[in-house]
């Protein structure tokens, strides 16, 4: 996240599903001291098509899955092009 940050790349944190665009990065807190990253991918959540589903590896291998708001997001982060 510090990375990010010092190259410019941070965003406000919302609850808004419209700010998080397709290659943006989201960090989240899962608790317990705990920290997670993913990647907000070009595909729509199959339940509601209402937001893009997140790629990350919790663990068990990469998956792609609607989980934006699932934990407490503590950082966003998008480069833009030069």
């Amino acid at each position: 996240m510090t990375y990010f940050k010092r190259q410019g790349a941070a965003l406000p944190i919302t609850q808004s599903a419209t700010d998080y665009k397709p290659g943006d990065v989201v960090s989240w807190n899962l608790g317990g001291g705990i920290t997670h990253i993913g990647i907000v991918s070009r595909f729509k959540s199959t339940a509601d098509s209402s937001r893009y589903q997140i790629v990350h590896n919790i663990g068990a291998g990469q998956v792609l899955e609607d989980c934006l708001f699932r934990y407490k997001i503590i950082g966003h982060y998008r480069f833009r092009p030069n």
